[in-house]
Order: structure tokens, then sequence, then C-alpha cells
């Protein structure tokens, strides 16, 4: 059974996002302008060439990196009004992220590594233990929680930043690219995955991926061209 969708509430706004770069005397302009609406329980999918700005607005929206125009608005908070301080409690709060390349700490388990979120940001009234239990479970890891990252598979480790990405419960789920350095059948099982835990949780689900079969899953979908965002197309809720 799919999350519900609540379509009178708006988790996620965008308006007007612009993030430029410099290289040598050239300003390059990744997103230009980009502006959406994302409703509670949504998966959302962000398609587009590479370096059309995907991933970057990807991770303006998960407040991993400021916009030099526009504003983000997540459940009814500015965030980029935000501090540093102030927008890292955000995050810990209420965001997840899952990466292409894990970013798992080499010399901590995959048990310490799910569990850094708990430390630095500890949410009151959390049950970890209840959320530890069920996330190792539906990921299959639960033999694999005292293996290093290195002792490990690709599909393995990205099941365990899964795990570490939903840890705190976050109530969105933000995924770069999280099934670009699988095979097939990994990518599969790790779609299913992120699918069910976010059912599991209820959360919405932001995911950049080239792969248009797991764009075909979603929502809605987005495509990025040259910096500009605009709306594919328009699914019904399952």
């Amino acid at each position: 059974m799919s999350t519900e969708i609540n379509k009178d509430r708006v988790i996620l706004e965008a308006t007007d996002v612009v993030r430029q770069y410099t290289q040598s005397d050239e300003v390059i302009t990744a997103v230009n302008r980009a502006s959406m609406k994302v409703y509670e329980g949504e998966f959302i999918a962000i398609v587009g060439a590479s370096g059309s700005g995907k991933s970057t607005l990807l991770h303006l929206l998960a407040g991993m990196d400021r916009p030099q125009a526009g504003t983000i608005t997540i459940r009814g908070q500015e965030i980029t009004a935000m501090n540093a301080d102030e927008l890292g409690r955000f995050r810990g709060n209420y965001l997840g992220m899952v990466f292409q390349t894990h970013n798992l700490i080499p010399q901590f388990t995959a048990l310490e590594n799910i569990l850094i979120p708990t430390l630095m940001c500890h949410k009151e009234g959390a049950s970890y233990e209840e959320m530890f239990k069920k996330l190792v479970v539906s990921l299959g890891i639960e033999d694999r929680l005292h293996h290093l990252p290195s002792e490990l598979s690709g599909g393995q480790q990205q099941r365990v930043a899964i795990a570490r990405a939903l840890i705190n419960m976050p109530h969105i789920l933000f995924a770069d690219e999280p099934t670009g350095n699988l095979d097939r059948a990994n990518a599969d099982e790790v779609l299913e995955l992120l699918l069910e835990t976010k059912n599991m949780i209820g959360q919405t689900l932001i995911m950049v991926t080239h792969d248009m079969s797991i764009a075909e899953r979603a929502d809605r979908v987005f495509r990025m061209d040259d910096g500009k965002l605009e709306l594919c197309n328009r699914r019904s809720a399952r």
C-alpha cells in the first residue's frame, strides 16, 4: 500500500531558486529560477542529462547548499533564511539524504554508521531502537552490522546508507542517484526498499535519477534542462 498523498499540504516549496558558480572568468548558472511544490507523501523524480543541474537542485532543496536567489520552504519554515546552526538542527530533525556513493565512514562498522544521526541530533520522543530493528530487517542487513564498509558489497553499502538516512524518521528523504553505481538487479532491489521504507514511515521522497524505469514509478516527474526545471507529467497517487 502506498503512502497517501495529502494535496492539501505542501511540504516543500521552492520559488525562483538560482545557483551560480564561477569557472575561470565564466559564470555558470546551474539552477535557473527553479520553482516547484511538493505535496506531503509524494514520490517526486527529477531527471535530466548529466550536468543539467538536477543534483545541484537536490542539494539546495535538502539544505546542503544555499542559493544566490529564491526561497525554499519546508514544513512552513524558510530554510534559506536559517543560519547554519538552525539549518543543521532542522535537517537533523526532518530531512534525510541518500547519496550515489554511499559516503559511509570507512573506519566505522555498518552499525556505527547507521547510528551516527541519532548521536548528532536526538529527536525527543523518538523510538530509535524500534526503528532500527524495522530498518535492518526490511533492508536485509541484520547479519552485516559489525562489518566495515570495505567488507560489504555495493548493494549492502547502499542499504546501510539508506538505514542511516532513515533512522531519524525524516519527513522528506532526498536521494541523489541512489542506484547509479548498482547493477540492474541491485538497483531494482534498492528502489523497492526505498519505496517500502517510504510507506512504512509515511514520508515524502524526492529522487534524482537517470533511470527512466525508476522515474516511471514516481507520482510526478520533473526534468532539468540547462538549469531550468519543468514538470514532465502528473500521475495520480497509487
